[in-house]
């Protein structure tokens, strides 16, 4: 089974969160929510989560992919976080999937992760890109790394991230009940 670990800082944005969560539930990935806070991990809309464990307990080479949501302020809660870089360092040394929606691709990009990749973020982070090959594309994979535009390209990533761990037929079973426009 494919394990995926997710980040969540508070600030985090809703949406992007709890879609890929579920829609990589729906597809039978093992996914790990890792918080930086104890307890309840407010997102940027007020909704609480509960992460699955202290994002102390894990490193970033057990899981086949990392996910990033996006939101503020829970971008900048995760990039100024040592423990995200250290976790990023160690998918990236053991070359795992990293991935990134919204603000958080400006993470990546600015850890040098994204040189000489293509890859999109939301508009307003686009600045914090340099490195990349910047594209206004919905959703963008570049190798290992999937990058994503917002909250409105949630269910879009999440698709994607099913594909490349679990393929395509896995992702169309997941659809029949979801009705996505993919």
């Amino acid at each position: 089974m494919k394990r995926v670990l997710i980040l969540l800082a508070p600030g985090f944005e809703e949406i992007e969160a709890v879609t890929i969560i579920d829609i990589l539930r729906r597809a039978a990935v093992e996914v790990t929510v890792a918080g930086t806070v104890e307890g309840a991990i407010e997102g940027s809309r007020k909704v609480r989560l509960l992460a699955d464990l202290s994002i102390d307990k894990v490193a970033g080479g057990d899981y086949h992919m990392i996910v990033l949501p996006g939101g503020q302020p829970g971008t900048n809660h995760l990039a100024e976080d040592e423990r995200v870089g250290r976790i990023l360092k160690e998918a990236a040394a053991k070359e795992r999937y990293i991935s990134a929606i919204c603000a958080a691709p400006s993470i990546l990009a600015a850890a040098g992760f994204l040189n000489g990749k293509k890859a999109t973020s939301h508009p307003s982070v686009r600045e914090r890109m340099g490195g990349a090959d910047y594209s206004e594309a919905r959703v963008v994979v570049d190798g290992r790394w999937v990058t994503s535009r917002s909250p409105g390209t949630a269910m879009e990533f999440a698709f994607e991230l099913v594909r490349l761990l679990a393929g395509e037929e896995k992702a169309k079973e997941v659809n029949l009940g979801v009705m996505a426009r993919l």
